[in-house]
């Protein structure tokens, strides 16, 4: 699938997931408007089916492969939320779904795939183990891939999550600039192509813990690159973009920027004690940034997506 994902393509999109998905609100606060000197508008995709945007992609991937007869079983690899997402659509369709989980992924988001019917397959924590876990399930099954990122249909389905931060602000609350977390890319190339048609004088800036440093090095060269080292809190972003990701990223993105993990669990800390949500520690890291550079963002009026609130209540990292 290289076909371009058009405006009409991410519009079509959104209308045939709406009815399967939640519209989730946008939620202010005035101590962190306050710490940063910006207005700050949170798209609270941790409200999303499943707890993150990743529904989205997930469910327009596989009604897509339904509508088309693609396939009759669905496979991914992820470490937690893109694996629920598929284990969810794959239930929504009524199709079975092999979902190849790394040994250190997070209990709560394991035990939720398998709440969802998806039969768990536990392979090493590395991206080599990942792929011929799902090489296996495709041998064994049929089962049709549905990549967590590098795959348009995905893209296009997190797109949607910015089509309605855009529409719902309105146009007395144009955004300086968007932010969203990025891991593999399908969150931030989806961001920036809406807002590379509805705003186009938006910026969006991708964030990145330190501890997985790949996209910012990516951004710079040109090729898809590895991260000097992987140590994150931050667990749904251990992961390198794809060529297509990184495509759209360096035409459509002004900026990536990176936050340590105590700067990360700071703003998760924050999000939770001042707007009383439970957010993941991925999902801090956009607020982290803007923290961190809040002279640079001072007087603006930001987008922040809120990407998930998948975690495990006995291991906060605070």
């Amino acid at each position: 699938m290289n076909q371009q994902i058009t405006l009409d393509t991410i519009i079509q999109t959104h209308e045939r997931i709406k009815p399967h998905i939640h519209r989730t609100p946008i939620l202010t606060n005035q101590t962190i408007n306050e710490l940063v000197g910006a207005s700050i508008f949170f798209k609270c995709e941790n409200f999303q089916k499943i707890g993150a945007f990743k529904a989205r992609g997930g469910i327009n991937a596989i009604l897509q492969i339904v509508a088309n007869k693609e396939g009759k079983a669905i496979t991914t690899h992820s470490s937690g939320n893109h694996a629920q997402a598929v284990a969810f659509a794959a239930r929504l369709v009524g199709l079975p779904a092999y979902i190849v989980m790394p040994s250190n992924a997070p209990q709560v988001k394991k035990d939720a795939v398998k709440g969802y019917g998806a039969e768990v397959i536990e392979c090493e924590p590395n991206l080599a183990a990942r792929e011929n876990g799902v090489a296996e399930v495709i041998n064994r099954t049929g089962a049709v891939l549905v990549h967590p990122f590098d795959n348009d249909r995905v893209i296009a389905g997190q797109a949607t999550a910015a089509k309605e931060l855009l529409e719902d602000a309105g146009q007395d609350h144009l955004f300086d600039t968007i932010f969203t977390p990025v891991g593999g890319g399908g969150m931030l190339s989806g961001t920036a192509l809406t807002v590379h048609y509805l705003s186009p004088q938006t910026k969006v800036i991708g964030c990145e813990p330190e501890g997985a440093a790949d996209a910012i090095l990516s951004f710079k060269t040109g090729n898809v690159e590895k991260a000097p080292y992987i140590k994150s809190v931050a667990d749904g972003l251990l992961t390198n973009l794809s060529e297509r990701t990184l495509a759209i990223i360096r035409e459509h993105v002004s900026d990536i920027l990176t936050v340590s993990d105590e700067e990360i669990i700071a703003a998760m800390k924050l999000v939770w004690e001042r707007m009383k949500i439970i957010i993941e520690p991925s999902s801090a890291v956009p607020l982290a940034v803007v923290i961190k550079h809040k002279d640079k963002f001072a007087g603006q009026k930001i987008g922040i997506i809120i990407t998930g609130g998948n975690v495990d209540l006995g291991k906060l990292p605070f």
